[in-house]
């Protein structure tokens, strides 16, 4: 097995694709060393590691910075409708290497900093994870901004700036600890904050009826200071804004405090203030109503709508004379997107303004927030669908609580032209529930406030109309589409990925880089013996990189000829790690029963976070664990199979794992997962996948054809057939003797010789309490395993199915979901104008 390149020789072998190298190497040199001179205060004798990725994220940035201002200025000139994507969560990673890669300048800061004696990829390596997200709400999120900017399209993406990101996971004696992510603490030098459009946000007082209306008095408020981030589109010039809101407190300090004795009560007065953006909350897909989490909710909602709404007074458009009749087409310049239900009191916030500030009429101003307001659905599981209580809004948000009080009493009347009488279906429609406890329906307000209501694949969005919002589609059917999500090809196979990248632009040149649907062409190539050797060349020498990390970081030796198996993603009960940890237990004891026979090496990979109240998760990652630790150290097993827990799963991590993958696990129990992103991004990097027929999924098979993907398990139809029925866990343990043998394995203690009783409740919810029929899956599943074994040992059966993968993901790139969103629900087409370089006439193409 050949040695894989050293980083830097792959990247200096890859061509610059599809963008003209428009820095100067000297230029970035000279510029290098004036930041780490002028802006960091340090010259070679001194600088660490971390000053010079500053010094070069400067310099990368310097890049940008014209080409935002240009940017900005183009979208005032030309005015066009501005989309604002709504999210609680961005989950962007790192900025430095995509960004190279976007501008065009990434070979020549390679040759720059080779020149000066630097290793660029031990300066990349130093760069935190902006990991504001939990995973793939908050990563698609990310890619949606990075194809809105590369489509052209006047986009902002607004959230929050948590000082504390998702959780650092470190696993220690087998069990999850979670350590805070302080991912600030070097600073972030992509940022730039802007308090001159620091927003005043208010909460709790009380509302009063006055001569003019409705009137919000005596609040308590917490200021919104603005944190903007570029955003690069690729080979454009295009840079938008993702804005980030940071709590700041109002008070004021002065010397009367040191007089009074209240000094210090004043200091911890302002640090309550700012606790709103202190952390990001981990999901655990169980809503559970927290006052911290409501009031952040609040605070994006409130501060982003005042700042659209000044951006809206502020452009050609607003600045014409009737502002009364600009209000009434504010649809026409802003699409406002709301990702999942976390932004939905953008929509009582919005008829705040336009009732209580703008004295709009309520029938015009419920006019404009239904046509400006769109609603993407996320989770089909009820508990995961927020719910506040009544009471804690009436405290916190008064006045928003009357009005959404206002807006399901106008609603309701709806609901009883069309269904006189239905007293049952109005209750169940009701943005109110009243089953224990008054509680707002977050989702029901999103669907009612909004012209469009998204799924995220089309089983998903079937399951909505059909299920979940089955009411609310008869009402208004015309507000239900299907928006399946996608990934950017440009982080997700452009940068990490490579060497596979050279290898698909040898052949159909860099087109797909922008349009991902001509990988179709490589299908041709499918049987091709040399094209096949080339794409096998490139996933071994990923293997081999990260085989060498796992050694370097795990401390456990993997073959790398083995077949890697890699599922990576939250850890939660309905994404069914455990059905996987069966499968592992399985092989290790037909390898005990007879060591001699044929059998397919696998290294087999998990990771993922565990929501930190989250027990049964927890508990099923410590028995991962503690199975990989009984596997790992058996003598007979060798490396036939190895068990590696991945510490810490984020995005950088995805980068190095994905390229490398053999086998994804997509193994949800049908119809649970809206759609999955991770099963794209392995497709697209050439991995077989091994999965159920849900999410995205689905719509993989249909592309690919189902001879290309392991497909196993209940259908939808079927899941729902075995709830009406009945699931009885015990009769498959009974019937087949090796899950009972695995089953029996961990509730008796195999895998924890030192406290027996350890895994004993993980083995009670399979038999007794599984929601997602892991063991009526369970025969299925371990027989379409056998047929990837059989499958792996023709590599070039495997290798044309994998081109077929590969050539068959160009559906799945986040620009085609984005031209779907544009077209069908924001009224916004690409601009696919390149703006001009920062170093040529302003008015080459802003005419």
């Amino acid at each position: 097995m050949t040695t894989p390149q050293t980083d830097f020789e792959r990247r200096k072998q890859i061509s610059v694709r599809g963008i003209a190298e428009v820095a100067d190497v000297n230029e970035i040199k000279k510029t290098f060393n004036r930041h780490l001179h002028y802006t960091l205060v340090k010259d070679r004798n001194v600088a660490t590691v971390r000053d010079y990725y500053f010094a070069l994220a400067h310099t990368v940035k310097d890049h940008l910075v014209s080409r935002w201002i240009r940017t900005q200025q183009y979208y005032y000139e030309t005015d066009p409708k501005r989309v604002y994507y709504l999210s609680l969560e961005f989950y962007m990673g790192r900025s430095l290497t995509n960004t190279m890669i976007n501008v065009g300048i990434q070979s020549a800061c390679d040759e720059a900093l080779y020149q000066l004696g630097l290793n660029i990829e031990e300066l990349e390596d130093v760069e935190e994870d902006a990991g504001l997200g939990n995973g793939g709400l908050g990563r698609l999120a990310a890619c949606f901004l990075d194809s809105m900017a590369t489509l052209g399209m006047a986009a902002y993406g607004y959230g929050i700036r948590y000082e504390y990101g998702i959780f650092a996971q470190k696993i220690i004696n087998g069990e999850q600890q979670e350590e805070p992510d302080d991912w600030l603490r070097f600073g972030n030098p992509w940022e730039k904050d802007r308090p001159e459009y620091m927003i005043p946000i208010n909460f709790y007082g009380h509302v009063e009826d006055t001569p003019t209306g409705k009137k919000w008095l005596n609040t308590q408020v917490v200021f919104a200071l603005p944190y903007d981030s570029p955003v690069p589109g690729y080979g454009n010039n295009v840079v938008n804004t993702l804005r980030l809101w940071s709590a700041k407190s109002p008070i004021d300090f002065n010397l009367k405090f040191f007089n009074d004795g209240d000094y210090i009560q004043a200091v911890l007065d302002r640090n309550l203030a700012e606790n709103i953006s202190r952390v990001l909350y981990p999901n655990d897909n169980f809503f559970e109503g927290k006052e911290l989490r409501l009031k952040q909710e609040y605070f994006m909602c409130a501060a982003t709508l005042q700042d659209i709404i000044r951006r809206f007074k502020a452009s050609k458009f607003g600045c014409r004379e009737n502002i009364r009749f600009n209000f009434e087409l504010l649809p026409e310049k802003v699409a406002i997107q709301l990702n999942d239900t976390h932004p939905s009191l953008a929509i009582p916030e919005l008829m705040r303004i336009l009732v209580d500030i703008e004295h709009l009429p309520w029938d015009v101003a419920w006019k404009i927030t239904v046509a400006t307001c769109a609603y993407t659905n996320h989770t089909v599981l009820p508990e995961a669908l927020e719910r506040w209580p009544t009471t804690m809004l009436e405290s916190i948000l008064p006045r928003h609580m009357q009005i959404i009080y206002q807006i399901n009493h106008f609603h309701l009347e709806d609901v009883l032209k069309k269904w006189p009488g239905d007293m049952d279906r109005m209750r169940r429609m009701s943005l109110i529930e009243e089953d224990g406890g008054k509680r707002v329906n977050m989702a029901h307000l999103s669907i009612v406030g909004s012209h469009a209501v998204n799924g995220v694949a089309r089983i998903h969005s079937e399951i909505i109309k059909k299920d979940l919002f089955k009411d609310f589609y008869e009402l208004t059917p015309e507000k239900f589409q299907n928006k399946t999500n996608g990934i950017t090809p440009r982080r997700w196979l452009l940068m990490c990925n490579p060497g596979l990248s050279d290898v698909i632009s040898n052949r159909i040149g860099e087109e797909w880089i922008v349009h991902l649907d001509q990988l179709r062409q490589l299908k041709k190539f499918a049987k091709d013996s040399s094209f096949q050797t080339e794409v096998m060349k490139v996933k071994q020498e990923n293997k081999l990189r990260l085989a060498e990390l796992l050694e370097k970081d795990y401390g456990v030796k993997v073959n790398p000829a083995s077949l890697f198996d890699i599922q990576v993603k939250r850890i939660h009960e309905y994404k069914r790690q455990l059905l996987n940890c069966l499968h592992i237990i399985t092989l290790y004891n037909r390898i005990k029963k007879n060591p001699s026979a044929k059998f397919t090496p696998r290294t087999i990979m998990i990771g993922g976070k565990a929501a930190p109240g989250y027990y049964t998760a927890k508990k099923i990652i410590k028995l991962i664990n503690f199975v990989g630790n009984v596997v790992n150290n058996d003598p007979i097993v060798g490396d036939k199979l190895k068990v590696i827990y991945l510490e810490n799963y984020r995005v950088t991590l995805a980068e190095k794992i994905i390229p490398a993958a053999d086998l994804s696990e997509q193994i949800s129990t049908a119809g649970t997962e809206a759609s999955g992103t991770g099963n794209m991004k392995f497709m697209l990097n050439g991995a077989l996948t091994i999965g159920t027929l849900d999410g995205a999924n689905v719509e993989m098979a249909e592309e690919m054809g189902n001879e290309n993907i392991f497909i196993f398990g209940m259908t939808v139809d079927e899941v729902e057939a075995l709830q009406r029925t009945g699931y009885n866990a015990y009769e498959y343990y009974e019937k087949n003797p090796e899950l009972k043998q695995v089953i029996d394995q961990i509730q008796n203690g195999f895998f924890s010789p030192g406290n027996p009783d350890e895994f004993k409740d993980i083995a009670d919810i399979l038999l007794k309490y599984d929601r997602f029929y892991l063991l009526a899956d369970y025969e299925a599943y371990i027989a379409m395993q056998d047929k990837v074994s059989q499958v792996y040992e023709n590599q070039p059966k495997w290798l044309q199915m994998v081109i077929h993968n590969i050539a068959s993901s160009g559906k799945f790139s986040s620009d085609r979901t984005i031209i779907e969103y544009g077209k069908d629900i924001w009224g916004v087409e690409p601009n696919y104008t390149k703006l001009p370089e920062p170093h040529e006439s302003r008015d080459l193409q802003l005419g």
